[in-house]
């Protein structure tokens, strides 16, 4: 699958990498969680054509966005509103996973003329202790560099992570040789532990039309919370992904986009 190059756009006085998939069709704004970055919404960009075109975002301390913090959900979602202004776009749906939708949750809630709709992937309105018993992965002195991919995946998984394949998303070729994450571990720390909190007011400050994804055996959404959130907020649905994660849009990827499609479709 080909993934366009990306664009580059200050924000706030911060230079932010987005992949824009281009296309004629509607816009929808991607946000990716932690450890992420905006290129791996390619293969849903690819479902959606023509019908919707998608613009990802490297979201700060992420992918090729430079600068480090701070990461906190008020800068996060100042990030998204600023783009969203600096391309003349909104309302737009946006699509998000894990932490990006708790920054896209709360985008909805601070600027509703932004956000015409919601996809919320497997994160919940409190992502701390007590709902969610490990909700900090911790990557404190993780290997950053090695001399090639296949080594840098091998160093991940010593750490105990049974698949790198998400963390290798987010590693390029240095230019001096071998390969590299594009992420700084302490900034992935710091911004874990700022983003666990009660966001129950965020999540209950917008209308506008979500679907809530859960997977079945998600660490970080337990069932009897994601069915309270779509019990108390309107026009939210729920759907939950039989044998998937935390990344149902890995998981699952056709039943994601599928379930993405058909919402977006009958907006």
């Amino acid at each position: 699958m080909t993934v366009p190059s990306p664009d580059f756009v200050i924000l706030r006085g911060r230079r932010f990498a987005l992949t824009d998939f281009g296309g004629p069709g509607t816009p929808v704004l991607a946000l990716h969680g932690h450890f992420g970055r905006g290129r791996m919404y390619a293969p849903l960009a690819a479902a959606l054509a023509p019908e919707r075109r998608v613009i990802a975002l490297d979201q700060r301390g992420h992918g090729l966005t430079g600068g480090g913090g701070p990461f906190t959900l008020d800068e996060y979602v100042a990030d998204a509103a600023a783009l969203l202004r600096e391309l003349r776009l909104g309302p737009v749906p946006v699509v998000a996973h894990s932490t990006g939708a708790v920054g896209a949750y709360a985008l909805a809630a601070r600027h509703p003329d932004l956000v015409s709709a919601l996809v919320v992937e497997d994160i919940g309105a409190v992502t701390g202790r007590p709902v969610v018993s490990h909700p900090v992965l911790d990557v404190s002195g993780w290997p950053t560099w090695a001399v090639d991919r296949e080594n840098l995946r091998a160093a991940i998984e010593s750490r105990g992570i049974p698949d790198a394949s998400y963390f290798l998303d987010s590693a390029e070729p240095d230019p001096t040789g071998g390969w590299r994450l594009l992420f700084e571990p302490s900034h992935m720390m710091a911004s874990q532990q700022a983003m666990c909190g009660d966001f129950w007011d965020d999540w209950l400050g917008s209308t506008c039309p979500a679907l809530l994804m859960r997977g079945e055996h998600s660490p970080l959404l337990p069932p009897g919370h994601a069915h309270e959130m779509a019990t108390r907020r309107p026009n939210t649905r729920l759907r939950e992904f039989a044998g998937c994660g935390h990344w149902i849009h890995d998981d699952a990827p056709r039943g994601y986009a599928r379930a993405v499609r058909m919402f977006l479709s009958a907006l």
